[in-house]
Order: structure tokens, then sequence, then C-alpha cells
């Protein structure tokens, strides 16, 4: 069962995005990306108040990721994507991805928050950084 909606073409949005943001990492850093990207849809707080499906999610302006900026991003979703974008849309959560809103690449080691959220873990060449459960209730299925 899914927990947030979605359309083929949004598992399409989210795989291109999971793919243009962390292919370098491999699947399980492309699934961290996509925890954070159903957690945006998910979140109800901060930022992402009316961000209430993957399209929205994936074009938020500000505040959006900078893979749409990039021609890379708009080419087809392979199979291999679609099906990891299909696992996180599913509820499936991957630390330190699990509740994190936010990620990004540093040139050095992760800071201890990022827009005043507390750093959950790095994989690879990301760090990752989510609100409290008292914060973004949502986020944690609440």
């Amino acid at each position: 069962m899914a927990v947030v909606q979605y359309t083929e073409k949004g598992v399409q949005l989210l795989a291109r995005l999971m793919r243009a943001e962390a292919e370098g990492d491999g699947d399980l850093g492309m699934l961290l990306v996509g925890n954070v990207g159903v957690n945006r849809v998910r979140a109800e707080c901060l930022d992402f108040v009316d961000i209430d499906n993957i399209n929205n999610m994936v074009f938020q302006s500000p505040g959006g990721f900078e893979a749409t900026q990039k021609g890379y991003f708009y080419q087809r979703a392979r199979e291999n994507d679609k099906r990891l974008a299909r696992k996180v849309i599913k509820g499936i959560r991957y630390d330190p991805g699990s509740y994190a809103l936010f990620f990004f690449r540093p040139p050095g080691d992760c800071p201890a928050q990022w827009y005043g959220q507390a750093n959950t873990g790095r994989y690879k060449s990301h760090c990752f950084f989510a609100p409290t459960q008292t914060e973004c209730p949502a986020v944690y299925g609440g």
C-alpha cells in the first residue's frame, strides 16, 4: 500500500529524480533520495506544507532539487529506477534517509545540522538531515 498518492507519471518522475541526484551512490543511494522525496510529500510542515504530490515535490521552487535543472534528469526512467521508486512510495525506509527532509553533498564532513535539521548520517557522498517527530509528525507516520 502506498504512503503517498501517485500515478505512473509520478513513479517515473520520482525515478528520474532519484537517478539524477544519486546514481553514483548506487541503488541504496537512490533509495535514500527517494525517501527524502516521499517524506517531503508526507511532511505538511516547514517548507513542505503544500507539497501534496510527487510532481509538486520534484519541481518545488524555491527549495526544489538541483537535478531538475540538468539535462540528465530529463532522460527516460529505466525499469530499475522505477522499481526503486515504487519501493519508497510503498513506504519502505532506508537509514539514514528514513525520516530525512534534506540531503546534500558537502565538500568535506557532514555538518551537525542543515536548515535546522539534525544530521542523521551519511551514505557515500550525501549527508541526510531529519526534523524531530514533534516538529513534523506526518513524516514519522503520525
